[in-house]
C-alpha cells in the first residue's frame, strides 16, 4: 500500500514539474528582458546577469530538455522527424517546441503515466497478470497524450485561420480597392487583426522583405497551413498575377466565395446537430425520463406479485 502511494505521489510529482518546466518555456524571452533593462536604467547588463534574469525553466531545465530532445532526434528517423516538425508548425508551435522536446515530452509522459499506473493496479489490489493492465494502460496513454494535444491544437489553429479569413479578405479587398498594393493591403490585414492567419500574413511580409519572391512564400503559407480556404484563396491570387487579372476584382470574388462557404458549412453544422443530440438524449435522459414515468409501476407490479 505504501510503495503505491509513493509511486502514485512521484508520478504526480513529476508530472507537475514537467507541467511548470513547459510553462515556463512558454513565456516571452523578450518582455522578461525589457522589463530587466528598463529597471536597471542605462546600466549596461553582462552575460551572466541576462542569462540570471531569464526564468528558472529557461535557464536551467530547457538545455536539459534539448540535451535530450537532440539526443533522441539523433536516433529517430528523418522522415519521422520531418513529420513531427511539419505537425508542430501546423499547431503553431505552442510552448516553442522542436521535434526532439515532442519527443521528449512523450518519453517523460509515458514513463509518469507508467509509474502512476503501477501505483494505481497496487492500489487496487491487483494481482497476477492484471497487475500489468496498469502500468501498460498508462504508458499507452502517456504516449498518446501529447499526440492529442498536438492534434487539437492543429485543428484549433486552422479552424481560427477559416473563420478569420472571410473578414481579412473583406478589409484586402477595401484596401486594395482604395488604391493600396497587394502588400500594404496585407499589411493592414495584420495590423487590424491579431489571430493566427495575421501571424501567418506577418511571417510572408518578413520573407518578402528579405528578398523571397511574394508568390513563392503565398504558395509556402498556404502548404504549411493545409487549410483548404486559405489555399484556393492563394491559388487564385498567384493566378491572377501570372494571368495580369486586376487584383481587386480576384479578391471581391474570393470574398463573397468564401462567405457562401461559410454559410453552408453553418448550415450543415445545424443540419448535423439533431443526430448528435440523439445519443446523448438515449444514453442521459430516456433511461431518466423511463425511471421517472416506469418506476411507480413496476413498483406496484412488484408488490402486487410478492404479495405486499
Amino acid at each position: 500500500m505504501s510503495t503505491s502511494i509513493v509511486s502514485i505521489a512521484l508520478a504526480l510529482a513529476v508530472a507537475f514539474g514537467v507541467f511548470l518546466v513547459f510553462q515556463g518555456m512558454s513565456r516571452p524571452q523578450t518582455d522578461l528582458l525589457e522589463t530587466r533593462l528598463a529597471q536597471f536604467g542605462d546600466h549596461e547588463l553582462t552575460l551572466s546577469e541576462m542569462e540570471l534574469a531569464l526564468p528558472f525553466g529557461e535557464r536551467f531545465l530547457r538545455p536539459i530538455l534539448d540535451r535530450m530532445g537532440n539526443f533522441i532526434t539523433s536516433r529517430t528517423p528523418a522522415n519521422r522527424t520531418q513529420a513531427l516538425q511539419d505537425k508542430i508548425n501546423l499547431a503553431g508551435r505552442p510552448l516553442n517546441l522542436t521535434p526532439g522536446s515532442l519527443l521528449t515530452l512523450q518519453l517523460i509522459s509515458l514513463l509518469v503515466l507508467t509509474a502512476a499506473g503501477f501505483g494505481l493496479a497496487n492500489l487496487m489490489g491487483l494481482t497476477g497478470s492484471m497487475t500489468i493492465l496498469g502500468p501498460a494502460g498508462g504508458g499507452v496513454l502517456g504516449y498518446l497524450i501529447p499526440s492529442i494535444w498536438i492534434d487539437r491544437k492543429v485543428k484549433a489553429r486552422q479552424k481560427e485561420i477559416r473563420i478569420a479569413l472571410p473578414n481579412a479578405l473583406d478589409l484586402l479587398t477595401i484596401s486594395v480597392e482604395a488604391g493600396l498594393g497587394f502588400d500594404a493591403a496585407i499589411n493592414r490585414v495584420t495590423e487590424k487583426y491579431h489571430n493566427a492567419l495575421a501571424l501567418e500574413f506577418t511571417q510572408v511580409l518578413n520573407e518578402t522583405r528579405l528578398g523571397r519572391p511574394r508568390l513563392e512564400a503565398l504558395d509556402d503559407m498556404a502548404r504549411r497551413n493545409k487549410v483548404e480556404e486559405l489555399n484556393n484563396f492563394i491559388q487564385a491570387v498567384i493566378q491572377s498575377e501570372q494571368l495580369g487579372v486586376g487584383i481587386a476584382q480576384v479578391l471581391r470574388i474570393q470574398s463573397e466565395e468564401m462567405r457562401r462557404r461559410r454559410r453552408q458549412r453553418a448550415e450543415e453544422m445545424g443540419a448535423k446537430a439533431p443526430l448528435k443530440m440523439l445519443f446523448p438524449m438515449v444514453g442521459c435522459i430516456f433511461p431518466a425520463l423511463f425511471i421517472v414515468l416506469l418506476g411507480p409501476a413496476v413498483i406496484q407490479v412488484s408488490n402486487q406479485f410478492l404479495g405486499h
